[in-house]
């Protein structure tokens, strides 16, 4: 008797749990019929943009600004920071992506693609940075949702790679590696352009 009142409890535990899997798809935007893709040989989704940042110093314009610091110099970093920057400086952003290097002649937040998110300094005697942000996307090019990143941008460096950590909407999921190059830069750092290829390599499709 024991034996056959078991097997009514494990079926309904199975299917408790095959209707928790499929309601926490729905939940986290899954669509019917999307299959997953991975490889660490050839990326899934290939696409390269360029992403703007223009920080306000008090002398430009509040409109054309998108990102501002959001910390105050400390002891440490006045001693030793070379003017324009400082360590332990953090700055909020919300700025304007591209496909290609033209700034946008509008910097408005309705664009197609903005990256949103913060950076900071965290080296004593020149520019380095680490980064962690989104690319919020709302385009028939590109789709919607948004691709997380994370990681040290190591500005010394000609190339150096951050972390695609996950996604939302139709890049639900999502991970692989952004190759980050500094396109162009005023010599203060208020205006900088980065250009990032960005390779995913697990997709949801």
């Amino acid at each position: 008797m024991a034996t056959w009142s078991t097997k009514p409890s494990l079926i309904a535990a199975a299917i408790v749990v095959l209707g928790l899997s499929c309601s926490a798809g729905v939940a986290h935007g899954r669509r019917h019929g999307r299959s997953f893709v991975s490889s660490y040989d050839e990326p899934c989704k290939e696409m390269r943009l360029y992403l703007h940042d223009i920080i306000y110093d008090y002398s430009n314009s509040t409109s054309n600004s998108t990102s501002a610091a959001a910390t105050k110099p400390t002891a440490l970093s006045t001693a030793v920071a070379d003017p324009g920057y400082f360590f332990g400086e953090m700055v909020v952003f919300n700025d304007p992506v591209t496909e290609g290097t033209a700034l946008p002649p509008s910097l408005n937040e309705t664009a197609a693609v903005r990256a949103q998110g913060m950076y900071f300094y965290d080296r004593k005697e020149a520019p380095n940075a680490w980064f962690s942000f989104s690319l919020v996307f709302n385009s028939t090019a590109h789709g919607h949702g948004t691709i997380n990143l994370m990681g040290a941008d190591l500005m010394s460096e000609k190339t150096r790679d951050i972390s695609v950590v996950g996604g939302t909407g139709d890049f639900f999921m999502t991970r692989g590696i952004a190759t980050l190059s500094t396109d162009e830069a005023s010599a203060g750092l208020e205006y900088f352009r980065l250009k990032m290829d960005i390779k995913l390599y697990e997709c949801y499709v």
